[in-house]
């Protein structure tokens, strides 16, 4: 079984909760290869503690660049993207094999996620996705069962590896945030089925792959806002510029004005990533990953 499928984590000072994701892939009989985005903690020698396949990038690549170099340097059919604060239940790995031997036609499968306080995290909902799920009111629902989707959150993904890659992969333009959504559209676009799969269960504490650190909110809030406008400019979408800045401007300066540090990450972080966006300058450019024109 284990055979077939390589895990790729990628790590970014995530010493504290990738042992448990590292552990519950050893049960299962799974290889891994771990993509470390330059920590600055012990997540790279953690890994290899457990028998880990260590890929060392100088710089913090962001998500899907380092996914991708996860991918190309596995040679197994299927590649099962974990994120480090992600646990998989016994049995989870073999479900998600099952139902892709039954759906040869779909690239991508998600297990039923579970949030720490016992909620199913399941989105229906994406900002490219073509048609929700029945759900035009919005309202908060889980499958039942087996079903195809519009969009599988990025937190765990088994992969038909050579068809991904086949499209591209991760868009290597984004940093973080949206760059599931993107490639969800182009699996869809290029006639290919996304599957939710019910009886593979993960556990996953959404938001704590990396330890806190001074600045991690605004610069996430940063890219997520340019994350944004880049995908919607990329789709054609309307561009939430307007609105973002609209939104979080005066509060960005209310909380400067305050001297309060917190709400000004948040809001002044997306105010910079619209400001990035407009003035044409990528988010690789912004993380040092390519020089300025």
């Amino acid at each position: 079984m284990s055979a077939h499928v390589t895990a790729i984590v990628v790590v970014h000072d995530s010493a504290a909760k990738v042992p448990a994701c590292l552990a519950a892939l050893a049960r299962a009989g799974v290889s891994v290869i771990v993509v470390d985005n330059a920590s600055e903690d012990d997540s790279a020698r953690v890994a290899e503690s457990y028998g880990a396949r260590v890929l060392r990038n100088a710089k913090n690549e962001g998500f899907g660049r380092a996914m991708n170099r996860g991918m190309i340097a596995a040679d197994t059919e299927f590649a099962l993207l974990v994120n480090p604060d992600l646990v998989l239940e016994d049995g989870a790995v073999q479900a998600l094999l099952a139902a892709a031997a039954q759906w040869t036609d779909a690239a991508i499968f998600a297990p039923r996620i579970i949030e720490p306080d016992g909620r199913v995290f399941f989105a229906d909902q994406s900002l490219l996705a073509k048609s929700p799920l029945h759900n035009r009111q919005r309202v908060h629902w889980t499958p039942e069962g087996d079903c195809c989707t519009p969009f599988l959150s990025g937190a765990c993904w088994l992969v038909r590896r050579a068809m991904v890659l086949s499209l591209g992969g991760f868009d290597d333009n984004i940093f973080l945030f949206y760059e599931d959504d993107d490639l969800c559209r182009r699996v869809l676009d290029a006639g290919h089925a996304l599957i939710h799969v019910h009886q593979a269960i993960a556990r996953h504490e959404r938001g704590a792959s990396a330890a806190p650190k001074r600045g991690r909110i605004f610069k996430a809030r940063r890219h997520l806002a340019w994350s944004r406008a880049y995908i919607s400019q990329k789709y054609g979408l309307k561009s939430p510029i307007g609105e973002t800045l609209l939104t979080n401007g005066p509060k960005a300066l209310l909380a400067l004005l305050m001297l309060n540090r917190s709400r000004f990450e948040r809001y002044g972080g997306s105010v910079q990533g619209c400001f990035d966006f407009m003035r044409g300058r990528s988010a690789l450019a912004v993380e040092g990953l390519q020089q300025p024109d």
